[in-house]
């Protein structure tokens, strides 16, 4: 299946648990949490396991904590950009 597709819609989802993010912001976390276990996961020197399996894991993350992930921002300044919402508009 293709990423981009998944990704879509795991930005529905957390757009759906989460009505305080944009779009644009939602898109922005998914891909990050994507990026973000993807190589984490590497670097634990584990074998790739597919896009699917990726998807899982974003998933369960997105249920577990998708409708506070905008507090989680605010409280890590390394992430704080994704609550700035100037140039994006909420859907």
């Amino acid at each position: 299946m293709d990423a981009n597709f998944i990704i879509e819609n795991l930005t529905q989802e957390l757009l759906n648990k989460n009505p305080n993010l944009s779009t644009g912001k939602a898109r922005t976390w998914v891909e990050l949490l994507w990026s973000d276990f993807e190589t984490t996961y590497a670097k634990a020197g584990y074998d790739y396991r597919g896009v699917e399996y990726t998807e899982r894991i974003i998933r369960q993350w997105i249920e577990s904590y998708g409708d506070k992930i905008h507090e989680f921002a605010g409280r890590n300044p390394k992430y704080a950009h994704l609550l700035d919402e100037s140039d994006d508009t909420l859907n």
